[in-house]
C-alpha cells in the first residue's frame, strides 16, 4: 500500500511541476507590457443607469449573424438599411417592411460600411481591406496595402468632404484573418497592449494610401470630426483597448496630431457615427474587464492567461450603451440596457424614419427604437 502511496504522490507532484513549467514557459502568440489603466468610474455620473436602450425592435438579417455596422440610404423606393454580416454579407433592409436581400458577399468579414456622395458603399472588411460595393452587388478591393505593408484588420471608416476615405488598421499584428475571428484578434492587440494599430488615408484620385497615425491599441470606429477654427479637418476615431476617443488632424499643419475629447469610459467603445445637429453616437460594446485593469501594470499575468483554456480567460460582459456626444467629447445622452438583451451593440445611426438603429457584434438580427422628442 505504500508503495502505491508513495507512487501516487511522485505522479501528482510530477502532474504539479509540468502544470507549473507549462504556465510559466509555454510558448504564447502575445508578448505583453506595462500599461496603467485609469481607475474605472463604472456607471456614474454621466453614465448613469437607465433602461432607454432596452426592449428593442429587430429586424430580419437572415441566416447571417453580426451586423457590425450600417448605415441608411434614401431611394426612390424609401429608406433603405444597408448593413454588414459577419459572414460576408452586404444585406439591405427593408425596415418598412421587414424584409432583406444579400445584394453581395465580400468573401471576408465586412464591418464598418458607409455611403459616398457618389452612392457607392464603402467597406472596411477584416480579412479583404478597403472595399467598394455598388448597389447591384459589384465588390471591388481599393487597397490591402500600405508603405508595403499588409493591411490587417481594416475596422471602420469615413469619407472626407472631398472623398478622401479614412479607416482604422485595428491591428498590424494580430490580423482577423489569421487569428480565426476578429474577436479573438481583437482580444489579443488589448492583452498584448503594445500598440500596433493604425489610422489610415485611401485617396480615390490618387488611387494611394497613407498612415496618418500608428502607435493605437485597436483604433475601431472613425467618424468625420468637427473643423477646427482655421477649417483644417479632423476625424475622430475610438481606442478602444484605452477606453477613449481621440480627435485626429488629417488636413493642416498639425496633420497626424491628436488629443483626447473623451477618456475613462465605463466600456470599450466601438464604432462611432454622426448624430443630428453635430453631435456622435458612440458605442460601448461591453463593460470593462476588472481582472484586464488589475492587471494592467502586470504583463506576465497576462501571458500567463493565454495558456489557459479559454473559458478560464477573462471575457467581455456584455451591456448595451450607446452614448450622444458633442465634437468636444460631452456626453449629451446615454442609451443603456444593462441586461444586454441586445448582445455586443457596437453603434448606432438616427435614420430619417424617426428611428435609431443599432448593430451588433454578435445578434442574429439588427435593432431599432423608435424616438420620441423628449
Amino acid at each position: 500500500m505504500g508503495r502505491f502511496l508513495l507512487k501516487g504522490a511522485i505522479g501528482l507532484i510530477s502532474l504539479i511541476v509540468i502544470a507549473g513549467l507549462y504556465l510559466s514557459f509555454w510558448p504564447v502568440s502575445i508578448d505583453p507590457v506595462k500599461w496603467q489603466a485609469p481607475k474605472d468610474p463604472g456607471y456614474t455620473g454621466d453614465f448613469a443607469p437607465n433602461t432607454d436602450l432596452a426592449n428593442l425592435e429587430r429586424l430580419s438579417i437572415g441566416e447571417t449573424y453580426g451586423p457590425e455596422d450600417m448605415d441608411a440610404y434614401q431611394g426612390a423606393d424609401g429608406l433603405l438599411i444597408y448593413a454588414s454580416g459577419h459572414q460576408g454579407e452586404i444585406i439591405e433592409i427593408n425596415p418598412r417592411e421587414n424584409t432583406h436581400t444579400v445584394i453581395a458577399n465580400t468573401g471576408g468579414v465586412p464591418l464598418g460600411v458607409e455611403f459616398g456622395d457618389d452612392g457607392m458603399l464603402y467597406v472596411a472588411d477584416a480579412h479583404k481591406g478597403l472595399l467598394s460595393v455598388t448597389r447591384d452587388g459589384k465588390v471591388t478591393v481599393l487597397t490591402d496595402r500600405v508603405n508595403g505593408t499588409p493591411i490587417n484588420y481594416a475596422d471602420d471608416l469615413d469619407i472626407g468632404p472631398d472623398g478622401v476615405i479614412y479607416f482604422s488598421d485595428a491591428s498590424t499584428k494580430f490580423g482577423a484573418k489569421a487569428n480565426k475571428s476578429t474577436l479573438s484578434a481583437s482580444l489579443l492587440e488589448i492583452m498584448e497592449h503594445r500598440g500596433t494599430g493604425r489610422v489610415l488615408a485611401y485617396d480615390p484620385a490618387s488611387k494611394e494610401t497613407s498612415v496618418i497615425k500608428e502607435g493605437m491599441v485597436f483604433p475601431n470606429g472613425v467618424v468625420m470630426g468637427p473643423d477646427d477654427e482655421k477649417g483644417h479637418q479632423t476625424i475622430l476615431v475610438n481606442e478602444t483597448g484605452e477606453y477613449r476617443v481621440h480627435r485626429i488632424w488629417v488636413t493642416g499643419p498639425a496633420l497626424g496630431s491628436s488629443e483626447i475629447i473623451i477618456g475613462n469610459l465605463p466600456g470599450f467603445p466601438d464604432n462611432i457615427n454622426p448624430g443630428p445637429d453635430g453631435t456622435y453616437l458612440l458605442g460601448l460594446i461591453s463593460q470593462r474587464s476588472k481582472w484586464l485593469d488589475d492587471n494592467s501594470m502586470n504583463p506576465k499575468m497576462r501571458a500567463l492567461s493565454m495558456r489557459l483554456p479559454a473559458s478560464m480567460r477573462p471575457t467581455s460582459v456584455s451591456y448595451g450603451l450607446i452614448v450622444q456626444i458633442d465634437g468636444s467629447g460631452k456626453v449629451l445622452k446615454t442609451w443603456q440596457d444593462p441586461t444586454g438583451d441586445y448582445p455586443n451593440a457596437t453603434g448606432a445611426i438616427i435614420a430619417d424614419d424617426g428611428y435609431m438603429y443599432v448593430s451588433s457584434l454578435s445578434a442574429p438580427d439588427l435593432a431599432r427604437m423608435k424616438l420620441t422628442n423628449d
